[in-house]
């Protein structure tokens, strides 16, 4: 499969659509500068303002481990999951067999601020590399 998780684990998504235009003025974005341990970050979850998801997807071969666990919103874990459908039908159609995921982050927080994946293929030129936007 295409586990390789990055010394430094990240995951960045792009913003979702939203139904009617909205000027940059008036968008309001979480800020999770003050969220600096798992307690934090679990405590949000209890609360629903984040979720926990696998920085690298199970369904591409990821693993179920700490180091592969964070905590983004549930709008970013909805963008993850287009994002890992979008790139299993790479796999599947022979344009991608490697992946790396690094998470990026702000300050001390243990919330990404964003994901960022690079999808190549050993013999074929191009890429891949979406950035999922957290906060």
């Amino acid at each position: 499969m295409l586990w390789r998780l990055a010394s430094a684990l990240a995951i960045a998504m792009p913003a979702l659509a939203v139904s009617a235009p909205v000027h940059s003025s008036e968008m309001v974005r979480p800020d999770f500068s003050a969220v600096t341990s798992l307690a934090a970050a679990k405590a949000l979850a209890a609360k629903g303002r984040l979720v926990e998801v696998l920085l690298f997807p199970a369904e591409l071969g990821g693993q179920d481990l700490p180091e592969n666990r964070v905590y983004i919103t549930p709008e970013a874990a909805a963008a993850q999951r287009l994002m890992i459908g979008t790139l299993q039908r790479f796999v599947r159609e022979g344009l991608i067999n490697k992946m790396t995921v690094e998470p990026e982050y702000k300050g001390d927080s243990y919330i990404p601020s964003r994901i960022v994946m690079h999808a190549t293929h050993s013999k074929k030129k191009g890429g891949f590399s979406p950035t999922i936007e957290i906060w």
